[in-house]
Parts: structure tokens; sequence; C-alpha cells
């Protein structure tokens, strides 16, 4: 294969295409036309096999060169896409009263800042230094990347011959699986192509045949080397061999078919995808990149829309592509320029930055340079781009504009009410958190009270405490602050902290229901649902207190759009306890943001918060923003 072993494969053997399908061990015979290196022999007859259910596999698709395949469906297409992707992947690697709240001046300390999760992670870390030794002594190996064992093996330094690899797999107790794993060695540790060119062939000459997932590994090991002329190789061996391939296949044919002249083919491969399946947004991007490497910035649009009309989320470096791409093309000119014009590309990629704002979507670092340099490279429009900060106050710190609000409007906040009284308080599973006469009676305390300044969930405020001695007291301490700062509280409790113990103070929970409105519900009941509908029902200067972040009651909401509200109106409302609590003194809260993290554009000017770290968890804003603006 490539320049030193070229393989031209003729089928030999007369096995019927039923025989194949019903899980035969059919075998196609190769003919071998091998160049006359110092490692392989001159000439090779091998035979090639694949198994009806390859490990690496995915769902096979068809090449073209046969009938379909077994018809076996059920795949869901996002357990196909999961599995392509982990074949790639894995084997390369306010206002009212609240607003009075004495919280810390700096947004950054707030939990939903990006990185406070792996910062508190690793603080606690090193208060226990309780790792477990014998699990990172015997850490466990995804499937799919080194199989079990295979990591203690060191792979050769120079291509083998037959006799050496027969004497190597000998030492290493003659597994059946020699080659495959050995294979994945040598990928792991970046091994020399000839190598893997060497053991490719003792296995083609150990055992007369190679299989389907043999190959697969050796194309995967091609394909991150950048191999590119062996690619072809292979490919067209599977193509002429084989009556269809599976995903992980056809998507590492396509990753390197779009680095060449030959990046057309790889519309081939996708079109014999969407046959079966609706290919991944991994398979769209890497074609959508090439096909603007190469000035067709036509067939780039057209396969983004796709995208969007199959409802799938680009990969960020789609994105930067598009872009690049653009930009390329205004500096260039010529045919493509005037076939989509700066201000018709333009459009289009400010939808891509309205699609992120509605999502939520923050870009990396790269991929926000790269928005700065398309904005700033726009013909006659004089866009300027700073990396900035906002104030608390929500004040842009390159240009001294407001960002939007926190605070959800008036239609938002009803929005969200009613979802939220829909699909969470009165939701198929409330009933396994409360019973119905606890949620009625509930509902009745709600009305008669005045609307409530602050809910606390009582028993999570507690345990902010180690010592389980010192809850009541806790709770006192916490409830004691949002009385003094003239607040009408609301705790929600459970009925055993009722009785007096050691963790529950009879002195403490009878002051405690002196300075708040408390409700305590049974003990098998959960307090979210009693705290979100409290919350809600007081109005949109309603905070509460809670280190829960909600996250299993915002996977209740039906879409997205009400999940991202949902969010909002919980960064905007979340007070959680700040460092050490004492009885008798000051509590601090985190400090609430008073602006929306979220792309945002008016007049002149677009803010684009991205992420300059990688330790930013999922319910975590960025701190940092690419600020746009014109005089245009």
């Amino acid at each position: 294969m490539g320049s030193s072993l070229i393989i031209k494969v003729r089928l030999c053997l007369k096995a019927s295409k039923s025989f194949f399908y019903q899980g035969g061990s059919a075998f196609y015979t190769l003919n071998a036309s091998v160049r006359k290196t110092s490692q392989l022999p001159f000439a090779a007859r091998f035979l090639c096999t694949r198994h009806n259910n390859p490990k690496p596999g995915g769902r096979p698709t068809d090449t073209g060169n046969s009938r379909q395949t077994d018809g076996q469906g059920g795949v869901r297409n996002s357990t196909v896409r999961r599995r392509e992707e982990e074949l790639w992947d894995g084997a390369t690697k306010g206002g009212g009263k609240s607003a009075a709240l004495w919280q810390r001046p700096s947004s950054h300390k707030s939990v939903f800042a990006a990185g406070t999760a792996k910062r508190t992670a690793e603080m606690l870390k090193r208060k226990t230094s309780a790792v477990s030794q014998d699990e990172e002594r015997h850490g466990g190996e995804p499937e799919g990347r080194t199989p079990r064992g295979a990591a203690k093996v060191q792979p050769p330094t120079r291509p083998l011959s037959a006799a050496e690899w027969r004497t190597l797999k000998e030492s290493l107790g003659n597994h059946p699986r020699f080659d495959i794993q050995m294979m994945c060695v040598l990928f792991t540790r970046g091994a020399e192509l000839d190598i893997a060119k060497s053991l490719l062939t003792f296995a083609a000459m150990e055992t007369g045949t190679l299989s389907y997932e043999l190959l697969l590994r050796y194309l995967t090991l091609c394909v991150s080397g950048g191999h590119n002329a062996e690619v072809f190789d292979v490919y067209d061996i599977m193509r002429g061999n084989f009556p269809s391939l599976e995903t992980g296949a056809s998507s590492l044919f396509i990753k390197s078919f779009c680095r060449t002249e030959k990046w057309q083919e790889a519309l081939v491969i996708l079109g014999e995808l969407k046959k079966v399946f609706t290919p991944s947004p991994r398979n769209y991007g890497d074609i959508i990149a090439a096909a603007l490497l190469n000035g067709d910035a036509t067939t780039a649009w057209a396969l983004y829309d796709e995208v969007m009309e199959k409802g799938l989320s680009p990969h960020p470096e789609t994105w930067n592509a598009l872009f690049k791409g653009a930009r390329k093309t205004e500096d260039e000119g010529g045919k493509e320029a005037e076939a989509m014009s700066q201000s018709e590309q333009q459009e289009r990629l400010l939808k891509v930055l309205l699609y992120m704002r509605n999502n939520q979507i923050y870009p990396q670092h790269g991929l926000a340079n790269t928005i700065k340099t398309w904005f700033e490279s726009l013909t006659g429009q004089s866009w300027t781009g700073r990396w900035a900060s906002a104030s608390p106050k929500g004040v842009c710190g390159g240009c001294g504009s407001g960002l939007e609000s926190i605070q959800l409007t008036a239609g938002e906040y009803q929005q969200l009410k009613d979802r939220v009284m829909t699909d969470i308080i009165q939701g198929r599973d409330v009933f396994n958190k409360t019973t119905p006469e606890e949620l009625e009676m509930f509902k009745v305390f709600v009305e008669r009270k005045p609307a409530f300044d602050v809910v606390v969930d009582g028993l999570n405020v507690a345990n902010i405490s180690k010592d389980k001695g010192r809850q009541s007291e806790m709770l006192l301490t916490v409830v004691s602050e949002l009385e003094r700062q003239g607040l009408t509280v609301l705790v929600l409790g459970r009925k055993h902290m009722l009785r007096p113990s050691r963790s529950w103070d009879r002195h403490n929970m009878k002051l405690l229901q002196q300075k708040a409105h408390c409700f305590f519900t049974d003990n098998i009941s959960e307090d979210d649902p009693f705290l979100l509908y409290a919350a809600l029902q007081s109005g949109n200067h309603c905070r509460f207190v809670s280190r829960d972040l909600m996250r299993d009651h915002k996977a209740c909401l039906p879409d997205g759009a009400t999940r991202r509200l949902f969010f909002k109106w919980q960064r905007g409302h979340q007070l959680v306890v700040d460092g050490h609590v004492a009885a008798g003194r000051r509590v601090r809260f985190q400090s609430i943001p008073s602006y929306d993290t979220i792309i945002q554009t008016s007049a002149g000017s677009w803010h684009v918060p991205y992420d300059d770290t990688e330790d930013r968890c999922t319910y975590e804003v960025p701190q940092r923003w690419l600020c746009l603006t014109t005089n245009h």
C-alpha cells in the first residue's frame, strides 16, 4: 500500500451473497502484488474476511458494488452517531427588597462562574486526600481504545519479519486476537506506519485472512497519522471486497478524503450514508471545511443548511471553517465571490451567531478569535474587536455599554411559571415526591401568606455544617441574616426537624419559626417542587437559598428554550452561602450577576461570551467577552 506496498484486489471465491448475509465464514481471495522491501515478501496471497458484527462497527452502508445489507434496522441514529464518534475520538484521544442581600462584590465568585466546580472539587480532594490508589492502578480503558492487557505490551521499534512477529506472538501467549490488540497498541503509541504494514503482512501470511476489524484498525492508524495515500488503497480494498461499509469506516474515509484533492469523493460516501441513516454533524463538518478550503462556498452552505434542516447541532470546527471561508473569499474575490456576495455571506454568518445565542452556545477562544477577525475584515464597516470583562453591574469593559439584564421580562416569567407548574409541580411523577393532599395544603398555605422575598431550602442549608450537632444552628444563622435585612422569609423543612435531637435543637427551631414562615413536609417528600412553587408564585423579585443546582428539575422541562429560560431565572435568583458560617457573624452569599451571559447585539455592537478555560461545566457560564463595535 502507498509508495511501498500496492495491493490490487481480485475477488476469487464464488461465495454467494446470501451466504455472506447469513453470517457464514465468507472469504474472499486477494491477489497481492507487493513491491520488494527488506521487511515484506515480494508476493503474498491472503484472504479478507468480515464478521457480521465487527467489534468496532456501526451500521453498514451500501457501497453500490453489491446488494443492500441484511436489513437489520433497529439501530437508532443517535446511537450510530455516538458509536461512530467513539471510534474516531476514542482512537485519536433584580429588584425589590431582596436586592439588598449582602453578597460578595465580584460576580466571578458565583456558583455558575466557569471553573467553580473544578476548583471546588480540587479543594475537597486536597482536604480529604482519599484518592483510591487501586482505582489509579487499575482504571479500565474505554472499549474501542486499547484492549485489556494491550497497554502493557511494548510495540516493536522497527518493522518485523513474519518470523519475528510469530516469535513475539508466542511470547505473549498466542492470543487469538493478537493482531487486533497489537494494531491498537501501535496506534496508541504512535508507531511508524511501516511497522503496522509489517503486522498486516504477518496477519495475512499467518491466518490467510485479513478481517474487516483489522483493516478498520489499520485505517484508523492511517487517518490519524495523515497517511492519505494509504487510506486511498484501503478504500479500494474495502470497496471492492465488502458489500457495505459501516459508519466508522465511512467517517474515517470522509475525514481523510477531505484533506486531499479527492475531497469530492467524500460527497459520494455522504450520499451513501444518507440512504441508511442521518450522518453525524462531524461528517457534514469535514466536507463543509473541505469545500470552503477548495473555494466552493455554495456547496458548503448547502450542506450547512442540510444540517440545520435535520435538527443537528454543528461542531464548533464547522463554524470556524465558515467564518474563515467567508474571509478567504472576500480577500481573494473571483468567481466564488460573485456566486455568493459578501452581503449574503454576512447575513448567513450573523444567523450563525443568533443560533448560538438561541441555544446558549459559548464559543471557545479560537472560534471567538476567528469571529473577531471576520468582523474586522468586512469591507467598509470599520468593526473593532476587543477582549473584555463585564463589571458586576453589567457594563462591558470594552465599550462601556450595558449588557442584557438577567431578570426575566413579564412575558418570559409567566411562560416559565406556567411550564414549571405543568411539567415539574404537576408532572407525571410529582406524587412520587409528595401527596395530592400535601401539595394542596401547601398551595393554600402560600396563598394565605404575603409574597415571600426569599425561600430557604432548610435541610439543604442546614447540611452546610458538617457537624451534625450544629445543623439547626446553621439554619438559624442564615435565616437570621435574611431577617436582619428586612426580608419576608419562607423556610421549607421536614417534619423530623421539629423533633428535638442532637441535630435539631428545640430552642433554635423555636427561634427559627419566630423569624420566618415555616412549612414542614412529610419526611418522604422532596423539598424542591415546593421551593419552586413558592418562589414563582411570590413573583419575579423572590429569590431562593439552596446549593442544589436543580439539574433534575430542569431536565423535566419539555424543550431547550424553556430549559434555557429556567437556567436564566435560576442564575438571577439563586443564593448560595459563601464561605464559613459562624453564629453571631454576618453571613455572605455568592453574588448574583445583574446581566445575562449570552451572545447579544444592539445597534452597532455585538457581545460574545467565550470560553477561555477547559474547566467549565455545562451549568457554568464564561467570564470573558468579545466586544465588537463599529462606527459605520
